[in-house]
């Protein structure tokens, strides 16, 4: 099956083409070439490496959060015109759920983290087996840093782009994943997304959206009275 992944959550971001698990493709992305406008420049240099012309994906898999706003608004909205102009089939996963599956651990109790800004991570826990990839124990929460930390455990294993801030506070016993293998990657999603396709899992294009987990700033602010 030929799969394109965008993976726009993260700070960077790439775009893979795959057929099956084997990766014909793929390319970094910069913080400018995560908005809808120029990211199609990025994908089309994809495609034309793998040879492929639009109609030939089958699958577009894509992070739909957490992660930057901007880049989950351009990812998803990017994902959705594609799949509705080629008919292609279209699978969103949470950016948790790939950073958890780049852990090279086997884990009953894999945290994944991400920072949520204002001294709180976005985290979700993960079992972890190299047979059947992660599965989401607890779901994708805001937590307090500080309260995050005192609830991991000797044999916890953590991992995530939160650690960025975080990683000299995990207790000893908790096992810190690489941090090569920290941020998400459209590698990740793509094979995630085919594994879960197999089984059976679909989205819908009209309703899928962004995940963002909590409102912005200037939501926030207006909600409060404090914007007009």
């Amino acid at each position: 099956m030929r799969t394109l992944a965008l993976e726009t959550s993260s700070s960077t971001g790439s775009i893979a083409a795959l057929e099956g698990d084997v990766v014909v493709a793929e390319a970094d992305l910069g913080q400018v070439q995560r908005t809808a406008q120029s990211l199609a420049p990025a994908l089309q240099s994809v495609l034309r490496v793998a040879k492929w012309e639009p109609r030939d994906v089958q699958l577009i898999a894509v992070t739909v959060g957490p992660g930057s706003f901007t880049g989950l608004r351009a990812g998803v909205t990017t994902a959705k015109v594609f799949a509705y102009v080629t008919r292609a089939e279209v699978l969103a996963i949470n950016t948790l759920d790939v950073i958890a599956g780049q852990a090279d651990v086997v884990s009953d109790r894999l945290w994944g983290v991400m920072d949520a800004q204002r001294q709180q991570v976005f985290a979700a826990q993960f079992a972890l087996s190299r047979a059947n990839g992660p599965n989401p124990v607890l779901a994708t929460q805001i937590i307090d840093n500080d309260v995050w930390i005192r609830q991991l455990a000797k044999g916890d294993s953590v991992t995530g782009t939160g650690l960025t801030k975080l990683a000299k506070q995990v207790p000893p016993g908790v096992h810190v994943v690489p941090k090569t293998a920290w941020s998400p990657q459209a590698v990740t999603l793509g094979r995630l997304a085919l594994a879960r396709y197999q089984a059976g899992e679909r989205s819908d294009y009209w309703k899928l959206a962004p995940q963002y987990f909590r409102k912005s700033a200037a939501e926030e602010k207006f909600d409060q009275g404090l914007l007009k």
